[in-house]
């Protein structure tokens, strides 16, 4: 890292002591800006980076809610607005009792320049809370959205921020807080939330795009090297929303996906994962990974190890951050690993990344490879603007030109300034530098 970028580093973390997660997002950026900077020098007059650092607004606010033996609980709630300078705040939020500030910080980062790489006009953002919707009936997760939105609602709106969902929060979550909102506002505001349902403003597609974009990332960067899903052994870790599409993009490219994941455990499946048993376990039953086993003779669970120790063709790494670590890296460089697709945000440590670079292996950044949930959402928010409603289809295939444009845009940054095939090179300037212009050009504000 430059000295100058040094500096800039030292006061994040003077300022936001005991964010690891945060300071994580931050350095992943900054290692890729020297030349930039050095190219630049109105970025550095403008103060850009320690403005982009500094989050336009934190919100953090209580949650009391009543559960369903009578008893008041307390949660607290987060929304950090980060940067607006190319639209309305945009970014999901996550139910999980690991929310913090720096996870919700850390999100919200990596979503500035995540939305700024889809070339759609969206700020990023991100929010949540240390709920955990797992184990909690309907009424009582009706109850808390209803909480929790009665706050945020006070903070967002289709033209200032457009929260989405996240890890716990899927269409259940969605039309609750929809719900409230409507309640609370007294208007039927159908751009405010993406991720709604079908019949009620959402986007077809919606719930496969982050899946879906993942794999078509990953295939084009196969493209550069002859390759393809075509034949390939696939693993995914994870088993939510995002994994699953990731499995059936995969399947439909001719792939074979061996694995997947929960917090129990792995499954290996060598017929090949049944996708709409793992769909029939996880979205319909809630399941856990032992409920597929049960149900299907080819596979077995493991509860030891990692997922990564499984030889594959393609890892595409699907549920949360940190999960594939320096040495899970060097077990799938060892076993002949040809690219990773990040379908979670920042899922592999840094060790792991710089592994990954090293040995030439294919890496799409999350910022990039996973930007097809966001994208899609930017179109559901097209569709609510003009009343309109777009088959699945066209709504994937415009999924699929963003995916195939961010690619292109990454290779493109990255070739400016000398690292030709550097994906997170790539995807940090590219991202980075529309937006400081955007800053620039909107004043000292």
């Amino acid at each position: 890292m430059e000295t100058q970028l040094e500096n800039i580093y030292a006061d994040v973390l003077r300022r936001n002591p005991g964010e690891p997660e945060f300071h994580q997002a931050v350095t992943e950026v900054f290692e890729s800006l020297g030349p930039v900077m050095a190219r630049r020098p109105e970025y550095v007059e403008a103060g850009v980076l320690e403005r982009l650092c500094e989050p336009e607004r934190q919100i953090i606010f209580r949650v009391p809610w009543v559960d369903d033996a009578g008893r008041v609980q307390i949660n607290r709630g987060f929304r950090v607005q980060y940067n607006s300078a190319l639209g309305p705040y945009k970014g999901g939020l996550r139910f999980h009792p690991s929310v913090n500030i720096g996870i919700i910080k850390f999100l919200g980062f990596e979503q500035i320049f995540k939305n700024s790489l889809t070339g759609m006009p969206i700020g990023g953002g991100k929010g949540g809370s240390d709920f955990d919707p797992h184990g909690k009936s309907d009424a009582e997760v009706m109850r808390f959205c209803q909480s929790f939105m009665t706050e945020l609602a006070n903070h967002i709106g289709e033209y200032t921020d457009v929260p989405a969902g996240d890890i716990g929060v899927g269409g259940r979550e969605i039309g609750y807080l929809f719900g409230q909102y409507r309640r609370v506002t007294n208007s039927y505001e159908s751009g405010v939330l993406t991720g709604k349902g079908l019949t009620w403003g959402g986007s077809r597609a919606r719930t496969e795009a982050t899946g879906y974009g993942a794999v078509i990332f990953a295939n084009e960067m196969l493209k550069t090297k002859g390759k393809s899903f075509d034949g390939a052994k696939v693993t995914v870790s994870g088993s939510g929303n995002v994994a699953i599409y990731a499995v059936e993009k995969a399947q439909q490219l001719g792939a074979t996906v061996q694995a997947f994941s929960d917090s129990s455990g792995y499954i290996v499946d060598e017929a090949g994962v049944d996708l709409a048993l793992l769909r029939e376990v996880k979205e319909v039953q809630r399941g856990r990974i032992a409920d597929y086993a049960a149900q299907r003779p080819s596979a077995r669970v493991v509860t030891g190890g990692s997922i990564w120790d499984l030889p594959t063709d393609i890892a595409l790494p699907c549920a949360t951050q940190n999960e594939l670590t320096g040495a899970d890296a060097a077990t799938l460089i060892k076993n002949g690993v040809w690219a990773v697709s990040e379908g979670a945000n920042m899922p592999s440590t840094p060790e792991a990344v710089s592994a990954f670079r090293e040995a030439g292996v294919l890496f799409g950044p999350g910022k990039a490879a996973n930007a097809g949930g966001v994208a899609t959402s930017a179109l559901e928010m097209q569709q609510n603007a003009s009343r309109d409603s777009w088959t699945f289809d066209h709504t994937v295939t415009r999924l699929t030109d963003i995916m195939v444009g961010i690619h292109e845009t990454c290779l493109a940054a990255a070739d400016t300034y000398g690292k030709p095939g550097d994906y997170v090179f790539g995807a940090n300037v590219a991202g980075f530098t529309k937006v400081a212009d955007a800053m620039i050009a909107q004043g000292i504000i």
